[in-house]
């Protein structure tokens, strides 16, 4: 009888998370080839294409879509078995930021599971928006991070946990007149949609005019459904009933949710933790928790 191997599965959960052959392979300190080499022994093995290796293709076929779940599931496992048999459990302490809205979706899920498997790693956990995780990252004060990007600013390294896109929104009670300053619902100044929208799009002819500022996306959602103005949302919080407009407004870029780790080299704790992130694969939100960005 056929068997899987651990370290081909590892492979192919590398390449989905990291985008590529490539970036899977510097992550797990191997040469392109033998990653290739690995996915090609496992595909022999199971006899069909696990990667579609076509330009412009989705990177996984049907059948490695579908390994690829079996594969995150025998990997939890065998990870637990090996924690579980472990004569030197790991310690220490992780300093970990995420966002409000993951909090209320798998991060908090994930973080009851670690903390149960590694009872002596201490997690301190940081709630602030996407930008200032990024900064503290970057300046060596937290020691890894779950928060969004948008998808072209992703790091070499950054894990990337799902995909989602941007969308200009609004109640269908609004009637614009773009011959005036489109009234603008926007998040505070740590928010990146902001910076986007204000710096660095395509303005509509007469420009935008904020009407309010909200750093809650419960609060966001409650004043685009009194039409007070547009807004951007990404597909998670959009609900039934806002209308998305495509005309006369700049196409937003594409987001990626992330767990990225800060300068200092990742040691077994964080790579623990980035594991069992990286395995969860649920991050819907609960309806009315959260910042956006």
């Amino acid at each position: 009888m056929s068997k899987l191997e651990i370290g081909a599965l590892t492979a192919l959960c590398a390449i989905h998370d990291h985008g590529g052959v490539s970036r899977a392979a510097a992550v797990l300190v191997l040469s392109q080839s033998a990653i290739s080499h690995k996915i090609k022994r496992l595909e022999d093995t199971l006899g069909c294409a696990l990667l579609d290796r076509r330009p412009g293709h989705p990177r996984f076929t049907q059948e490695g879509a579908k390994l690829l779940s079996y594969a995150r599931r025998i990997l939890a496992l065998h990870d637990e078995a090996l924690h579980a048999l472990s004569t030197e459990p790991l310690s220490g302490l992780i300093r970990l930021g995420v966002t409000e809205d993951m909090t209320s979706g798998g991060v908090s899920r994930v973080l009851g599971r670690f903390t149960r498997l590694y009872p002596a790693i201490s997690v301190q956990i940081s709630v602030a928006q996407s930008r200032v995780i990024a900064q503290r990252l970057n300046r060596g004060e937290l020691d890894a991070g779950v928060f969004q990007v948008f998808a072209n600013d992703r790091q070499p390294d950054d894990v990337t946990l799902i995909e989602d896109s941007l969308h200009w929104v609004k109640s269908p009670d609004l009637i614009l007149d773009l011959a005036r300053p489109v009234p603008l619902l926007a998040f505070d100044n740590d928010c990146y949609y902001r910076d986007w929208v204000l710096h660095h799009a395509q303005q509509p002819a007469a420009g935008f005019r904020i009407v309010m500022e909200c750093a809650s996306i419960a609060g966001m959602r409650s004043a685009i459904r009194a039409g007070l103005g547009v807004t951007l949302l990404n597909g998670r919080h959009i609900e039934a009933g806002f209308e998305e407009l495509t005309d006369h407004f700049p196409p937003p870029p594409d987001l990626a949710f992330v767990i990225r780790t800060g300068p200092k080299p990742r040691n077994a704790t964080v790579m623990a933790l980035i594991k069992i992130v990286a395995g969860e694969r649920d991050w819907h939100p609960d309806a009315d928790v959260g910042k956006a960005c």
